[in-house]
């Protein structure tokens, strides 16, 4: 059961309109590696996982939504007061055309967002691996993302994205410990 609470995980500032920047964080909100694939990656995953792990999967499966939250609240800030010649002159004038200033499941590059972006083999050991894969590509491209900006305010919030990624990287490997442990348990017996 979740418990939504009306404010964000850390919170978001951004301190000039910049819909360029906007249009780069969309990769984290409809890409391949972004927050939505990455909550209903391990969202699905976990039924077919061992006990041991599901509550380490589910949680962190839960707090992607979170961080989906923050990148739509970037992008929303980041374009609320942009002029359509100024999205257009961003590139964001397709996604202007089709749907105005609202958010759309798609990358950076305005490709939609498709469930071929999660994986989910049914092998405990290949779904964690590739979850730390994930996690790994969502941090390296937080830090590209923090790169191409020079608004402070939103570097911080970035920032906080990229660091909670690499829990989440640490969590995965442990999880990975505990089935392995389980795995030699039973080959003693």
């Amino acid at each position: 059961m979740w418990v939504y609470e009306k404010k964000l995980q850390y919170p978001v500032r951004v301190s000039k309109c910049d819909p360029r920047m906007a249009k780069f964080l969309m990769e984290q909100y409809g890409g391949a590696d972004g927050e939505l694939a990455a909550a209903l990656r391990y969202l699905n995953q976990r039924y077919t996982l061992p006990e041991r792990v599901i509550g380490i999967v589910n949680d962190i499966g839960t707090e992607e939504f979170a961080h989906l939250e923050m990148i739509a609240t970037m992008v929303y800030k980041l374009t609320k007061d942009a002029t359509p010649e100024q999205l257009k002159e961003a590139g964001l004038g397709d996604h202007y055309a089709n749907h105005d200033k609202a958010l759309f499941y798609q990358n950076a590059s305005g490709v939609p967002f498709t469930a071929t972006y999660f994986q989910a083999k049914g092998d405990p050991i290949a779904d964690l691996y590739e979850d730390i894969a994930a996690e790994e590509k969502a941090r390296a491209t937080y830090q590209w993302l923090i790169d191409m900006t020079d608004d402070v305010d939103l570097q911080d919030s970035l920032t906080f994205l990229r660091e909670r990624e690499i829990v989440h990287s640490q969590r995965f490997r442990e999880a990975v410990e505990l089935i392995k442990e389980d795995q030699d348990t039973k080959r003693i017996f």
